[in-house]
């Protein structure tokens, strides 16, 4: 295999992760960024696309910012500007994942509720095989190099913990409380969905790394996921 067909090769592979040049980041371009913006989204595409190459072919320890920003053609302090830990190179979606969050619940219909809107949203993520509905052609790879990375875990961890904070806040303000100092009840309401979500994930990672079929995978998923949002209607006061 030549070079050129090796790098093919691991594009495809992070196009999965989410860490392809053309798709990291979450923001888009939409035609309203300046011309200032495009260009630092460009360079923030590039980094972390290239770290994406890096860490899936060698492994998340064995590279260093340094290399990765020779790969990119910045600086490394240019690499810190855009992401300010290591991690977040590799788990470069993160931040879509709370703005999405964010979004659902407060631009959610007059009629819906924050957890029919969560659904909504989770269930189209995996119909369209977005990296943040885990379930996609090539996300083994990226899976894999998570796992085999204990500060890429522990990134993880903190970053479902972010999350249900977020949610907790979000909830308490949709329900007229105070944001900043959630009760008891959008807590638990909060972790319960978000270790709901993470429940089912957790089993699509390990079914693709397994080797079962993407499709079959996504199918048994959607399902499970709507029992977990039924089971979560059930157990929350309103359906919150």
């Amino acid at each position: 295999m030549t070079d050129e067909e090796r790098r093919g090769g691991d594009e495809a592979a992070a196009g999965g992760s989410g860490g392809r040049p053309a798709e990291t980041g979450f923001v888009e371009d939409d035609g309203r960024l300046t011309l200032r913006e495009r260009k630092k989204l460009r360079t923030r595409q590039r980094i972390s696309g290239e770290a994406t190459l890096l860490f899936i072919r060698r492994g998340f320890e064995n590279v260093t910012v340094a290399e990765v920003a020779r790969a990119a053609e910045v600086s490394t302090m240019t690499v810190f500007n855009y992401f300010p830990r290591k991690e977040d190179l590799f788990l470069d979606r993160i931040p879509e994942g709370r703005e999405l969050i964010i979004r659902t619940v407060r631009e959610r219909g007059a009629d819906e509720s924050p957890l029919a809107a969560l659904r909504r949203v989770t269930l189209g993520l995996l119909a369209e095989r977005h990296p943040l509905g885990a379930v996609g052609e090539g996300f083994g790879h990226f899976w894999r190099t998570v796992l085999d990375s204990p500060a890429l875990r522990a990134r993880g961890r903190e970053a479902v913990e972010e999350m249900e904070n977020t949610l907790a806040a979000l909830l308490a303000e949709a329900a007229g409380g105070d944001a900043d100092r959630p009760g008891h009840d959008a807590r638990l309401a909060a972790a319960l969905i978000i270790a709901g979500i993470r429940a089912t994930y957790a089993e699509a990672v390990t079914r693709q790394l397994g080797g079962d079929p993407v499709d079959e995978v996504a199918v048994e998923q959607a399902a499970a996921l709507r029992r977990t949002f039924d089971a979560l209607e059930r157990a929350l006061p309103g359906g919150r």
